[in-house]
């Protein structure tokens, strides 16, 4: 009986340590042993379009960042190393933008026309990209690990991003809240006195570019920073980019309860919440927008990332954990 019993025991015990250097080859070859991260990111967004801006000329640069509208973004992503100097990227992010012409420092200079325009608009954002990442301080390293290293990097890639477009609509009491803008055609979209004009999709592309760099304070844990700019391929993200129509041509495209909205959202110069009018009132095709410029956006972001299956990491020391023991 006891002959039995220790060879079940010994029966038992090989076929754990065949089962945990299975499951070790297999985590070798399936997750590649250090070449995945995950991590979040946190950090300001800032709006380039239309709306807003500072002194001057409006551009899609830095100038015309309006600190006072930086919002927050947050995302998740997942990076995968073939080598320590490449790396894939897929993410999300979550943020809002907004732009607000009344907030613009005017001296009276080409600045003026915006600021006395008084639109302003705000949207969530909602992307996902894949990027490739390029580290060229890799080949300069001269020991082995993480820990301790800097590493600046550069980063490209493409995506898709949903935004929707709201501005604040101040009802005959007085009271405001926020509508859709795209909803109702202020710049003629869709109007057959404007076939040029074209409801806009509210998802578009993105080639998301920025650097950014990473420094390991343990063997799988990093801190990092990245500016993230995204060009995108419309005009629309603040509902913004042509001229002014004929405002009487609401009611011929829109439910009563939208048109006396549309009348008010398209034009704010001297608007008074109290009475919900405009002073006066642009001429048909006089300049509201830019259509010569895309918008744009960018963020800075502060990065902290886990690196899976390296030594260091839970899933390494579990491994080694249950390794068969060794007899010398």
């Amino acid at each position: 009986m006891r002959v039995i019993v220790h060879s079940v025991r010994t029966l038992v015990l090989t076929f754990l340590c065949l089962a945990s250097v299975t499951t070790s080859f297999s985590q070798s070859i399936t997750t590649g042993n250090g070449r995945y991260e995950i991590g979040l990111g946190l950090g300001p967004m800032f709006f380039l379009g239309d709306l807003g801006g500072n002194q001057g000329q409006g551009t899609t640069l830095i100038k015309d960042v309006n600190l006072p509208l930086t919002t927050l973004s947050k995302g998740l992503f997942l990076n995968v190393y073939p080598s320590e100097w490449f790396g894939l990227r897929l993410a999300v992010n979550h943020g809002f933008l907004m732009g607000d012409d009344s907030k613009i420092i005017s001296k009276g200079g080409d600045e003026q026309f915006r600021k006395d325009r008084n639109l302003k608009f705000k949207s969530s954002v909602f992307e996902g990209y894949a990027a490739a990442e390029i580290y060229p301080t890799v080949f300069m390293e001269k020991y082995d690990g993480l820990q301790g290293k800097f590493r600046p990097y550069g980063v490209l890639g493409v995506g898709l991003f949903k935004y929707k477009p709201q501005g604040e609509y101040f009802d005959p009491s007085g009271r405001s809240y926020w509508v859709d803008l795209q909803p109702l055609r202020l710049e003629g979209q869709g109007m057959a006195e404007y076939p040029d004009r074209q409801p806009y999709k509210l998802m578009n592309v993105e080639i998301p570019m920025g650097f950014g760099f990473k420094y390991y304070i343990k063997e799988n844990v990093y801190l990092g920073m990245e500016v993230m700019h995204r060009k995108t391929f419309t005009d629309y993200i603040d509902d913004v980019s042509t001229n002014y129509i004929d405002k009487d041509l609401f009611p011929n495209y829109l439910a009563p309860e939208q048109v006396a909205i549309a009348q008010q959202m398209h034009y704010r110069q001297n608007f008074d919440p109290q009475y919900g009018q405009n002073t006066r009132q642009p001429g048909i095709n006089e300049q509201r927008g830019d259509p010569t410029e895309n918008d744009s956006f960018f963020s800075t972001i502060m990065r902290f990332g886990w690196r899976l299956n390296d030594a260091n990491s839970p899933s390494g020391r579990a491994s080694r954990q249950m390794r068969c023991p060794a007899f010398y």
